[in-house]
């Protein structure tokens, strides 16, 4: 990917359905093959029928610290009851030269990885 790929994606229009929501927890643990690593965050969503997911930012140089962000997303019908949630992601490929960052809507946290 070149520079000029990732300014032609952020000049894309914004979706109306997704937005970054908050975690309580993010915790990085082994995976079973060596060398391998989980992502695991957990929260309160605010919609009960929201989906969940772990979003890696794209780079075109390795950062000290590759974000991923805890994004939000609601269609159709949604349930406006606050409800826990769960979610990970394998980083095995996604870190920095030093770890990850999470972020969430009020929160920022960076973890090392090795």
């Amino acid at each position: 990917m070149k520079e000029s790929d990732l300014k032609e994606l952020e000049a894309l229009p914004r979706s109306s359905t997704c937005r970054l929501i908050s975690f309580d927890n993010a915790e990085v643990v082994p995976g079973i093959v060596s060398n391998t690593f989980i992502l695991v965050v957990s929260g309160v969503k605010p919609w009960l029928t929201m989906k969940v997911e772990l979003v890696p930012l794209i780079y075109i140089r390795q950062p000290e610290y590759w974000g991923i962000e805890v994004i939000g997303c609601q269609s159709g019908i949604g349930l406006p009851a606050q409800a826990p949630y769960h979610v990970s992601l394998d980083i095995s490929h996604l870190r920095g030269t030093v770890g990850i960052e999470v972020i969430g809507a009020t929160l920022k946290k960076q973890i090392k990885v090795p």
